[in-house]
């Protein structure tokens, strides 16, 4: 008998019409470029823990992409991704209404972030990512940490679930690099007064590359642990193409299924840098070819 990620017995009697069915149960423009979904999938509901991800098939002609958990319901049975529209697969996700099914997502995939009482844990979310740090930042709460959360974006109209990481943080700062909203500057400036203020024994940040090679720098001469959420490219997800491999500690590792979670100061930034911009041009290409309707 196969069993579910969290090991309990998978039985051909779960595998009714309705699981197999990805249903978007309700659908939310979060800002002009960033969609939530929430979507029937109660196999992968049942099993999800904070900081995996689904591999999302949006059809015959898209690609697979990785979509870390936003949130997941096992009584209701569905999942949450929040995703932001800015390439093909993604505008084509984006299209998806509600009463629509997905072809596929499979998962939950990747390793569960590691969650303990570490004492004060600072979780950072930058644009988007802050829809992977919600569920990290509620389990770091359930340990008994003392949460911390530092949301970050360009501008007011990308910050996203303030008021759900809000209830979550013992303290919350929110930074906008242009100033339109909270503290004017970077998350790294806040994360610095934190630090600088008070003992912090973990910080977790989950966001664009730049951000979390920054963290890491300002974090290093503190001596605090720093895990990042990576987001290479990825084909399959279950370490078979090895399109997602990363240099950690000067080893090869493989992003879906030694990840998505790593140690941020050992992170080879300037290799993972190079292999996210391998497809720029094709990417750029099939975004284009999409707007202008040429494919479907």
């Amino acid at each position: 008998m196969s069993t579910h990620v969290d090991g309990s017995p998978c039985r051909l009697a779960d595998l009714t019409p309705d699981s197999l069915r990805n249903t978007v149960v309700r659908k939310e423009k979060l800002s002009p470029v960033l969609t939530l979904l929430e979507i029937n999938a109660p196999l992968i509901a049942r099993s999800a823990r904070a900081g995996q991800f689904v591999m999302v098939w949006s059809g015959e002609h898209s690609e697979r992409i990785p979509l870390t958990l936003s949130d997941w319901n096992a009584d209701k049975g569905t999942i949450t991704i929040i995703f932001q529209e800015v390439g093909r697969g993604t505008m084509e996700l984006g299209r998806f209404d509600i009463g629509q099914d997905i072809p596929s997502i499979s998962g939950p995939l990747g390793h569960p972030t590691e969650i303990e009482n570490y004492g004060t844990a600072v979780v950072i979310g930058g644009g988007v990512g802050t829809a992977i740090a919600r569920p990290v930042a509620l389990a770091m709460k359930n340990a008994g940490n003392h949460v911390i959360t530092i949301i970050g974006a360009r501008e007011k109209s990308l910050i996203i679930l303030e008021d759900e990481m809000r209830a979550i943080a013992d303290e919350q700062f929110i930074t906008t690099d242009d100033g339109s909203y909270g503290r004017k500057g970077l998350v790294t400036d806040a994360l610095k007064d934190i630090m600088d203020a008070q003992k912090v024994n973990i910080v977790v940040a989950i966001g664009p590359l730049p951000m979390m090679r920054f963290v890491a720098k300002t974090t290093e001469p503190y001596g605090v642990k720093t895990i990042v959420s990576l987001d290479p490219i990825m084909i399959d997800g279950t370490g078979m193409c090895g399109g997602c491999r990363v240099t950690v500690g000067g080893k090869t590792m493989f992003t879906c299924v030694d990840g998505p979670d790593f140690d941020a100061h050992q992170v080879d930034w300037d290799e993972l840098k190079s292999r996210k911009a391998f497809y720029f041009d094709e990417e750029k290409a099939a975004r284009e070819s999409l707007t202008a309707g040429g494919a479907k």
